[in-house]
């Protein structure tokens, strides 16, 4: 069970990386949302995500010393880059946390029991980290899909496999004027669903 929950953790991260090849530094930085979404943000929060979950929740601090991750950081200050730190510094802390994490959960049993002070019970065993880290890669990962394809309409999980509908652009161009013609001519509901 524990190497088909890491299988999934480690495909996500590399999904992660993947979705910054090809774009500009401008690109991989600027924000698409109202709250600053942005494709190098989303690998550097993850790192955090790593760090705590793996690292701080058993123990099993990281080696260096990351300004992101201290106490006193700024709100927010892990999902987005500063204009002095690179595309290459943010990956590589990214994946020095993830290998850092890989040591945790190679070492330890799925039963060991960490503690996440901000979780209600901040008990839980590696096997719901190990989960929960799962599930939030892949939010974010939805993310950097939609980023991306509003930076340059590139879609997809894997590099030569995008998992699309082998079809053209005029299929899309049909397609999408459906949905906003659905869009616009949907009957109004008042409902909570």
């Amino acid at each position: 069970m524990k190497e088909d929950l890491h299988h999934y953790l480690r495909d996500i991260r590399n999904v992660m990386v993947w979705k910054l090849h090809g774009l500009s530094d401008h690109d991989i930085r600027r924000p698409l949302t109202p709250t600053g979404t942005n494709l190098l943000g989303l690998v550097k929060h993850l790192t955090t995500v790593e760090l705590l979950y793996f690292g701080y929740a058993f123990d099993r601090h990281f080696p260096e010393e990351v300004a992101w991750f201290r106490r006193d950081a700024d709100p927010n200050m892990d999902m987005w880059a500063t204009a002095d730190e690179s595309r290459s510094y943010i990956v590589g802390v990214y994946q020095r946390a993830c290998a850092h994490a890989d040591t945790t959960i190679e070492e330890l049993p799925l039963e060991t029991v960490g503690n996440v002070e901000w979780w209600p019970d901040s008990k839980p065993t590696l096997h719901r980290v190990l989960v929960h880290v799962i599930a939030e890669a892949n939010r974010h990962a939805g993310h950097a899909d939609i980023v991306r394809e509003l930076v340059d309409g590139s879609v997809g999980l894997r590099e030569g496999n995008d998992f699309m509908p082998p079809v053209d652009k005029a299929w899309w161009d049909d397609y999408r004027a459906k949905v906003v013609e659905a869009s616009t001519c949907a009957v109004p509901q008042h409902d909570d669903a």
